[in-house]
């Protein structure tokens, strides 16, 4: 069975401990998560996100994007910077990207301004988007309706059935799923079914939300198997046919 953490962050400092990121990665690919792709925060990832990148190729793929938590007073130069960094021969998508207002609302007009020009770097660059949403979905299907089509999935989807189908109605687009989905209060297995298998790709986000029985510990993309059986009893499939389809599905999306 081969699985296909489709968005974690094992480069960031919670991994400098224990044999760091490599053992990470290491650990991943024992327990069957062969695939990766780490998508970029600010500018301070890059350099540890393509260093730890380059050392598993054939594994670990990227992504290139400015999280619309670092949009502050300075976001255009930061954005300029981040994304003279974007490398057609590495870099599987932009992201991560998208809008974020959980922490407040200062800076929401910048985020859908990033949010809308990163879209267009996408579409330029016929890369798919790895779309971060947390209590913004209304301003980022806006910004989606307004931008060019691009291909995206909403990372860490744990929203509702409505909001699905608010979803699927903007454009085809794709759900990551996690740990959420494992959480005992979760609503999010009752949501998969309106997904569909075809639909679906699987991460961790590492370090965070890891997936019971793990939960409360360190997040890491060999924990991604409870996921994947987790989905599977949800759905009413074996484990295997899970990691089979969603694999083939990250596969087409990003294009590798």
């Amino acid at each position: 069975m081969e699985l296909f953490d489709t968005h974690t962050h094992l480069y960031l400092p919670e991994f400098d401990v224990d044999g760091g990121g490599e053992k990470a990665v290491e650990r991943a690919i024992d327990a069957g998560v062969t695939k990766m792709v780490f998508p970029n925060v600010d500018l301070a990832s890059i350099a540890p996100l393509r260093s730890l990148a380059s050392k598993f190729k054939g594994n670990v793929y990227t992504a290139m994007g400015l999280h619309p938590t670092e949009v502050n007073e300075s976001w255009r130069d930061t954005l300029d910077e981040t994304l003279a960094n974007l490398d057609m021969d590495k870099d599987v998508a932009i992201g991560e990207i998208g809008m974020d207002l959980y922490w407040g609302k200062t800076f929401e007009d910048e985020q859908m301004q990033v949010f809308e020009h990163q879209i267009g770097v996408a579409a330029e660059c016929g890369l798919p988007i790895i779309i971060h949403c947390r209590e913004a979905l209304d301003q980022a299907l806006e910004v989606l309706q307004g931008a060019p089509a691009v291909s995206a999935v909403f990372h860490s989807f744990g929203g509702t059935v409505a909001d699905v189908e608010r979803i699927r109605r903007t454009g085809d687009y794709m759900f990551g799923i996690n740990g959420i989905v494992t959480f005992k209060n979760s609503k999010l297995r009752e949501v998969l079914p309106a997904i569909g298998i075809n639909r679906l790709l699987l991460e961790t986000d590492s370090p965070y939300l890891a997936p019971v029985p793990k939960r409360g510990k360190r997040n890491e993309s060999a924990f991604m198997v409870y996921t994947a059986a987790c989905v599977a009893e949800a759905l009413g499939m074996e484990t295997e046919a899970v990691a089979e389809k969603t694999t083939a599905n990250a596969l087409r999306f990003f294009r590798i």
